[in-house]
């Protein structure tokens, strides 16, 4: 039996808060719950990581035990979402991974500009966190300046932006950033699709009006049907077991045109079949096999 108490934690105010100590029963119980709803995999060693996220949501539900909340969030679907999202991890920043890219500017942009103008251009950021990588993939297409963009102008150029979590997606909708957050951005782009504004910066409308921002569950059924040129799932993997990834890599590689590549975190590979349909073509970057 596990036990439920409280825990002395040091506040920024330099006060001591009483925070309820999370057994390892109520652990066992949230970690079923995030493999079920989400396929994250929460082994023992982030009992620590779960108790300091989800603390807060104890005090703010005015519970005083793991217990409780787990009672909570068993009959109230709000409050499991708000889980799910507070667990989930939303680290990134404006061109992260810059090689990605680098290969998308030299490699796929031009095979972009040089496609017929009645064909569609799809774009997939998945896990798209709070909007710096589908901004940084919208950029790029557009270039340095509005002279480079004109070849856009007339086509059916679409981005999709998806995440778990409704907090970013909205975050990506606004399209705000921090005058520190922005500081990766090279001169030309931000010269170019930033509009500075009182909290710092936001995506010109022009970059903005190409991104769709959607909260989707990539375990859930996925209502598109068009392939995409390029899909970005970095960095999302590598909080899944075996099974979940292979099985993710899969539906991506479906969802990927012929001709398309996918790109994925540096610490991430492909496995199954996934891994045998795919070949590299760069640092985690793949193409499906036998296209030029």
């Amino acid at each position: 039996m596990s036990v439920i108490g409280l825990a002395p934690t040091s506040t920024d105010a330099g006060t001591t808060d009483m925070l309820p100590v999370l057994g390892d029963a109520e652990f066992l119980a949230l970690a079923r719950i995030m493999q079920n709803d989400a396929r994250i995999h929460l082994p023992p060693a982030k009992k620590s990581l779960v108790h300091s996220r989800l603390a807060r949501r104890v005090r703010e539900n005015k519970l005083d035990s793991f217990q409780a909340y787990v009672a909570l969030i068993e009959r109230d679907a709000g409050e499991r979402r708000r889980m799910v999202t507070a667990l989930t991890t939303n680290h990134t920043h404006f061109f992260r991974e810059n090689h990605h890219f680098e290969h998308f500017r030299s490699t796929l942009l031009p095979r972009l500009r040089a496609r017929p103008a009645g064909r569609p251009i799809r774009i997939w950021s998945a896990g798209c966190s709070s909007g710096e990588e589908v901004y940084s993939i919208t950029m790029t297409l557009l270039g340095e300046n509005a002279a480079e963009a004109r070849w856009m102008q007339g086509r059916d150029v679409k981005l999709l932006a998806t995440d778990i979590s409704q907090p970013v997606v909205d975050a990506v909708n606004r399209a705000c950033y921090s005058a520190q957050t922005v500081e990766p951005i090279p001169a030309p782009y931000q010269k170019a699709w930033l509009v500075p504004d009182d909290a710092g910066f936001r995506i010109a409308d022009t970059a903005r009006r190409l991104v769709t921002a959607r909260v989707l569950n990539l375990f859930e059924r996925w209502p598109m049907r068009q392939q995409y040129d390029a899909i970005f799932c970095r960095n999302v993997m590598i909080y899944f077991d075996d099974t979940a990834k292979a099985e993710l890599e899969a539906r991506l590689v479906d969802q990927l045109a012929p001709d398309g590549f996918l790109y994925i975190g540096h610490s991430e590979r492909l496995i199954g079949a996934a891994a045998e349909r795919m070949q590299a073509c760069g640092q985690t970057i793949y193409k499906p096999r036998d296209t030029d």
